[in-house]
């Protein structure tokens, strides 16, 4: 289907996917959600980010090109969000997104 790199990236952009829903949702559940406010933010807009550039790629759009730099962006805010967080889940996004990152940033133009 994919060739190895963009399917590398591919990957990495659902695995990011998955660990910011599950990181907002569980924010959602702590005990001083309005501490989680920026972090929740973020974690939906890298998923939106991931999940636009994901679909384009995987469809082979040229469009897709153009937001792994966006990507990359969104993914560091992120990454850098959640660090800031002990909870399990917000150090498990923080890791997905350093790695989704890195993903787009091996096959960027």
């Amino acid at each position: 289907m994919h060739n190895s790199p963009i399917r590398s990236v591919l990957d990495a952009l659902h695995e990011c996917i998955l660990a910011c829903e599950h990181c907002a949702t569980s924010c959602l559940q702590e005990e001083d959600v309005k501490m989680m406010a920026r972090c929740i933010q973020t974690d939906r807009d890298c998923a939106d980010v991931c999940r636009l550039t994901l679909t384009l790629l995987a469809r082979g759009s040229a469009h897709g090109k153009h937001l792994l730099r966006e990507c990359i962006e969104v993914c560091e805010v992120c990454a850098t969000e959640c660090s800031k967080h002990e909870h399990a889940h917000c150090q498990q996004c923080a890791e997905a997104c350093r790695r989704c990152a890195e993903a787009c940033r091996s096959v960027t133009v």
